[in-house]
């Protein structure tokens, strides 16, 4: 078999999931219900975020949040301070993909 096959959390519970992590790409996986989060952070690389179901909550930069929902793609580079939360009852699911690697 050539192809590598991962496989994606179906849970209505939080999950952040690192499916691939190598020296080209990072690929998380995340599903998050109502009121959950990541940590305040920093972007460590060029970060693709692409929102699956549910509606994305995020202030970048110390600024106001702003709301994305499913479908939407969002491009933020490297060195952004990041507010990721899901404030609606929908549970939010996402890909995140980080390009170079850190």
């Amino acid at each position: 078999m050539i192809e590598q096959v991962f496989q994606l959390a179906k849970k209505n519970e939080k999950v952040i999931e690192r499916v691939i992590a190598d020296e080209h790409v990072n690929y998380n996986h995340m599903i998050l219900p109502k009121g959950e989060g990541l940590p305040e952070h920093f972007s460590n690389a060029n970060v693709y975020m692409l929102v699956i179901t549910g509606e994305l909550s995020i202030a970048l930069d110390h600024g106001e949040a702003r709301s994305y929902e499913a479908g939407s793609l969002l491009k933020i580079p490297e060195g952004i301070h990041m507010n990721v939360k899901n404030l609606k009852d929908e549970i939010l699911e996402l890909t995140v993909v980080k390009v170079p690697a850190p």
